[in-house]
C-alpha cells in the first residue's frame, strides 16, 4: 500500500482509535481527493472556453439532444442534475454569450425552450473535443484493463446509491 494522504490518516486514526476499522476511509477518502482533483483539471479546461462547469455541462445537454439542439429547462434539469433555479441562471449567462437563445415552444405556447445557437454548437465541439482530450489524460496512468475494472465497480456502487431512470 502507498503511503500517501489517506494513508498517514489511517495510521493516525490506528494509533488512536484502534477500537475503529478505517477501512471505509481508505476509498471513500481517496475518492473524494481524486474527485477534487478531477474537478479542478476539468474546470480549468472549460474556462479556456469561457465556461464554467455548469455552463458547460447545459451545453452538453443540448448538444447531446441532437438537431435541433433544444430542450425544455426542465427538461435540462434532469439532464444536468441540478435545480431548474440554477439552469436558469446558467441559460442566463449562456444567452448573454450568445451560446443558447429562448423561445417559446411549439408544444405549450407558455413554456419556453433553449436551443443551442451556431456559435454555441462550434464552441462547445471544440470545448468538448478538448474535454475528452483531457479526461483521457487524466486516465492515463490506468492501462484498459484497469479502466474497464475500475467502470464496473463504480458502475455497479453507483447503482446502489442511485434509482435507475
Amino acid at each position: 500500500m502507498t503511503d500517501d494522504h489517506v494513508a498517514r490518516i489511517q495510521a493516525e486514526w490506528r494509533s488512536e482509535r484502534p477500537d475503529v476499522d478505517t477501512s471505509p476511509q481508505g476509498v471513500i477518502g481517496r475518492l473524494h481527493r481524486i474527485a477534487n482533483h478531477l474537478t479542478g483539471e476539468l474546470t480549468l479546461l472549460y474556462a479556456k472556453y469561457g465556461l464554467s462547469e455548469g455552463e458547460f455541462d447545459v451545453l452538453a445537454a443540448l448538444r447531446r439532444a441532437g438537431a435541433p439542439y433544444e430542450r425544455a429547462p426542465g427538461e435540462i434539469a434532469l439532464h444536468t442534475m441540478v435545480t431548474t433555479g440554477a439552469v436558469t441562471k446558467r441559460v442566463d449567462r449562456l444567452e448573454q454569450a450568445g451560446l443558447v437563445q429562448r423561445r417559446r415552444s411549439d408544444a405549450d405556447g407558455r413554456g419556453r425552450v433553449v436551443r443551442l445557437t451556431p456559435a454555441g454548437r462550434r464552441l462547445f465541439d471544440q470545448a468538448f473535443t478538448a474535454h475528452m482530450a483531457n479526461e483521457e489524460r487524466l486516465l492515463a496512468p490506468l492501462d484498459r484493463a484497469q479502466r474497464a475494472q475500475l467502470e464496473q465497480l463504480l458502475t455497479t456502487w453507483l447503482g446502489d446509491l442511485e434509482p435507475p431512470n
